[in-house]
């Protein structure tokens, strides 16, 4: 029988959810021996006291949006050069006289600098909700054809979001979104950090034929906090050399394609 006194308990499930973000009531119960029925009595009790979130299945942390998401300017620099492949690899799947998706976030920002430089490419057009990956491709114009889909700013990502934003999604039909996210997860897909981004990602989807997720290797067995696709919903994950192979191998397992970029 565990003995831990519950107000222990608590505090240690608490740091366990701080470190990873998300946590499934299944986990816990496993890791401190306890019924699950415990576990979800513990995490309500910390929900009531502001310490975590509840979500369907587990909790998340519950800390306020500057901490958790980092701005554009912040995320440019962490691991630009597997970032850079990322792009490159992403970029090459695309042909002359293809429309396609590009995403918010630095590393489909990456993808917009590979675009770029493919001198091979034209009459390409792009449709993407982020002013910075819009300025990027401004240099391949008349080559490349960019349509910035409009919404209400976010000035953390320079990205646009509803209202409006969706609009224009719902009404295209694209060959290929390119998706930036926060985690690639076996069971619990694709995820972001934030609500309206992901509102705008999951339209992304939606209206494309082929969904290539592009992450880097630290977002790969990560959870964020809102779901933008299940894994089945995803054609192809690119991501880098950094990526841990046991969560490149469960999500093969699960039926998901993986390319690494080099």
């Amino acid at each position: 029988m565990n003995t831990i006194p519950a107000q222990v308990r608590r505090e240690r499930i608490l740091r366990v959810v701080s470190d990873r973000e998300f946590v499934r009531v299944a986990d816990l119960s496993a890791m401190f021996g306890i019924s699950e029925v415990t576990i979800r009595s513990d995490l309500d009790h910390l929900a009531d006291r502001g310490s975590l979130q509840r979500v369907h299945g587990g909790a998340v942390v519950r800390h306020p949006t500057p901490r958790k998401e980092r701005t554009f300017e912040e995320s440019l620099g962490a691991q630009a050069e597997e970032k850079a492949a990322v792009g490159r690899l992403a970029a090459s799947l695309v042909s002359p006289g293809e429309t396609v998706i590009l995403d918010v976030g630095t590393t489909t920002a990456a993808v917009a600098r590979a675009l770029v430089e493919r001198s091979d490419l034209s009459d390409v057009v792009v449709f993407t909700s982020g002013l910075t990956l819009a300025l990027e491709l401004e240099k391949a114009i008349p080559r490349l054809a960019v349509v910035v889909t409009g919404g209400t700013l976010r000035p953390l990502q320079h990205s646009l979001v509803d209202p409006m934003a969706g609009l224009i999604l719902e009404a295209v039909h694209v060959s290929t979104a390119f998706i930036g996210c926060n985690g690639v997860h076996p069971e619990e897909g694709v995820t972001n950090v934030n609500l309206p981004e992901a509102a705008v990602k999951r339209r992304m989807v939606e209206a494309a034929q082929r969904c290539v997720v592009v992450a880097d290797g630290s977002k790969i067995g990560n959870i964020s906090v809102v779901k933008i696709a299940d894994l089945d919903a995803v054609d192809l994950v690119i991501t880098g050399a950094s990526a841990p192979l046991e969560a490149i191998g469960e999500l093969q397992r699960r039926g998901a394609a993986v390319e690494i970029a080099s």
